[in-house]
């Protein structure tokens, strides 16, 4: 997955697909989702059901002094994914499903670059494997992935 991606599926058709509970808030559409924005994603709770959480884009590992780290942290590789000291622990515990209908590439034109967008045909959503984290706590807990 590149830096954008869309998401403009209603909570209430995640949670049919996904076979979780969701939640009270929806999200407008994000037709180019970027990182640190909000995104719905399916996750286990602590009893192991599937919910839909909102989700901030860009992996706050729970050892980062503040959540700016995030905004580097928004692809992992799926060949190092489990040695990096950012990713290792969640890769561990804390998958998730993080729903999409396409995201963006770029490609060089002669007057510069040009995005596309990559999706099913239809642009009906798909899964992207994902990573969750939980950061701070009491009013300032966070979700991202």
């Amino acid at each position: 997955m590149c830096g954008r991606f869309t998401q403009v599926v209603k909570a209430g058709e995640l949670a049919a697909l996904y076979g979780a509970a969701a939640p009270d808030i929806e999200l407008p559409a994000r037709w180019n989702g970027a990182p640190t924005q909000v995104f719905l994603a399916c996750r286990l709770d602590a009893e192991g059901r599937r919910v839909l959480s909102l989700q901030r884009w860009g992996l706050v590992p729970s050892w980062a002094r503040d959540r700016t780290m995030g905004s580097r942290l928004i692809n992992a590789r799926s060949e190092t994914v489990h040695e990096k000291p950012a990713f290792r622990a969640a890769f561990r515990c804390r998958r998730c499903l993080v729903p999409a209908n396409g995201w963006f590439e770029w490609r060089r034109t002669p007057t510069g670059k040009a995005p596309y967008w990559i999706s099913l045909a239809g642009g009906r959503p798909f899964s992207l494997a994902g990573l969750w984290e939980a950061w701070g706590e009491g009013e300032s807990r966070m979700e991202s992935f």
